[in-house]
């Protein structure tokens, strides 16, 4: 085989193991307790974090509507939040 033959091969890969990974540790993070008040104290809601991530977790899966639904609660959240003068600490 040439070597103009392997250019024309495509790898599969398929990184869902390793987001995941990533994805639960991040969540595990997000749930620490000296994270989370570490987080509140520059004014970022671990509870809206985690759904944040959610919605990352499900576009990453392929769904997005349920993806869609996370993160545009997760921006009217945080919209509401800054219009009403919770940030910080509490946004």
């Amino acid at each position: 085989m040439s070597h103009d033959d392997d250019l024309g091969e495509k790898l599969a890969i398929d990184p869902t193991r390793e987001l995941s990974e990533v994805c639960e540790d991040l969540a595990r993070l997000l749930k620490n307790p000296d994270v989370v008040g570490a987080l509140t104290q520059r004014g970022i809601n671990a509870s809206l974090a985690l759904l944040a991530l959610d919605g990352l977790e499900a576009y990453l899966a392929g769904n997005k509507s349920q993806a869609a639904e996370d993160l545009k609660t997760v921006a009217e959240e945080i919209e509401g939040r800054l219009q009403f003068g919770n940030d910080p600490p509490s946004a």
